[in-house]
C-alpha cells in the first residue's frame, strides 16, 4: 500500500475516534444528569424559591436560581453585543486593512479568550470594590460580560470576515456610507453567523461559576434590583452536591438537567432563527 494511503488512513482512523470520544463523552454525561436527576425533578424545583432549610434537605425549589441566570446571563451577553460589535465592524470597515491596530486587537481578544473565568471574577470584584459595590446582579453581569466579549467579538470578527468584499463595494458604489454599510449590508449578511456568536457566548455564562461566585453572590430570593444579590443554576449546583445530605445532592443533579434544558431550548431557537434569516443571505 503507497505511503500517503497509510497515512491517510492513519489521520482518518484518529478523527473517527476523537469524534467517537466526543459522542460518547456528550452521552455519558447526558445519561448521568438524566438517570440521577430525573427521579428528584419535581414542579416545585422550576416554580418555588428555596424554603428555610432547602439545603439541608427541606422543601422548595431553584426558581431563584432559574430567574437570576436568564437575568445574568441575558444581561452580560446584551452588554458584550453593545461593545463587540462596534468594535468588530470598526475592524473590518473603518480600520486599514493588515494594520497593526487590527492585528494587535485580534491578538488581544485571543489571549483574552484563554484567561480563566476566576481571573475576570478576581478583575469584576476588584472594580467594584473600587466602586463601593457589594456582591450583586450587576456586579456579576459585569464580569459575565468581560468573559464572553473575547468569545463573541473573535467569532463575530471571523464571521464578517468572510462577506464578500465586492458586496462592500457594491453598496459603496450606490452611494451607501460605510456606516450605512457596516449596519445595513454587512451586519444583515453576516446576521446568522452574529447569532451563533451570541448563542455561544450566551452558553458560556450561564453556565459558568467562578466568574460569579464573589461577584454575583447568591441569595434565596428572585433579585428585584440589579444592586440585590442573585443565585446562579451553576452555584446552587456546587452548593447542592457540597452538602452531605444524599436527597439534596440528587437535586444538584435535578438543577444540572434543568440547566441543560434551558441551554438546549436557545439552541433550537437560535437555529430556527438562524434558517430564517439565512433564506435573505447573498451568496
Amino acid at each position: 500500500m503507497d505511503r500517503r494511503k497509510i497515512e491517510e488512513n492513519i489521520f482518518k482512523g484518529l478523527m473517527n475516534a476523537s469524534m467517537l470520544i466526543i459522542l460518547a463523552s456528550l452521552v455519558f454525561i447526558l445519561v448521568t444528569i438524566i438517570v440521577r436527576g430525573l427521579p428528584a425533578m419535581n414542579l416545585a424545583m422550576i416554580t418555588q424559591t428555596p424554603k428555610g432549610g432547602y439545603y439541608l434537605g427541606k422543601e422548595g425549589g431553584i426558581l431563584n436560581a432559574i430567574v437570576g441566570s436568564l437575568y445574568l446571563a441575558g444581561g452580560a451577553t446584551l452588554l458584550a453585543i453593545l461593545i463587540s460589535l462596534p468594535v468588530v465592524l470598526y475592524l473590518n470597515i473603518y480600520s486599514k486593512k493588515g494594520s497593526r491596530l487590527v492585528a494587535f486587537t485580534r491578538f488581544s481578544f485571543d489571549v483574552l479568550w484563554g484567561v480563566p473565568s476566576i481571573v475576570y471574577g478576581a478583575f469584576g470584584f476588584t472594580i467594584m470594590l473600587f466602586f463601593g459595590l457589594r456582591a450583586s446582579l450587576l456586579g456579576g453581569i459585569i464580569a459575565v460580560a468581560l468573559l464572553v466579549l473575547p468569545i463573541m467579538s473573535r467569532a463575530m470578527d471571523e464571521v464578517i470576515r468572510m462577506v464578500p468584499q465586492e458586496l462592500l463595494e457594491s453598496s459603496y458604489a450606490l452611494g451607501a456610507t460605510r456606516l450605512q454599510t457596516a449596519f445595513k449590508v454587512v451586519t444583515r449578511q453576516a446576521l446568522p453567523g452574529i447569532l451563533t456568536a451570541v448563542l455561544i457566548a450566551f452558553g458560556r455564562g450561564i453556565g459558568d461559576a467562578a466568574s460569579v461566585i464573589f461577584t454575583a453572590g447568591f441569595t434565596d430570593y428572585i433579585p428585584y434590583s440589579l444592586l440585590r444579590p442573585a443565585a446562579t443554576l451553576p452555584l446552587a449546583i456546587f452548593f447542592q452536591l457540597g452538602t452531605p445530605f444524599p436527597e439534596v445532592q440528587e437535586r444538584a443533579y435535578a438543577s444540572a438537567l434543568i440547566l441543560t434544558v434551558i441551554i438546549l431550548i436557545i439552541s433550537i431557537v437560535s437555529r430556527i432563527l438562524i434558517t430564517r434569516f439565512t433564506k435573505h443571505i447573498v451568496k
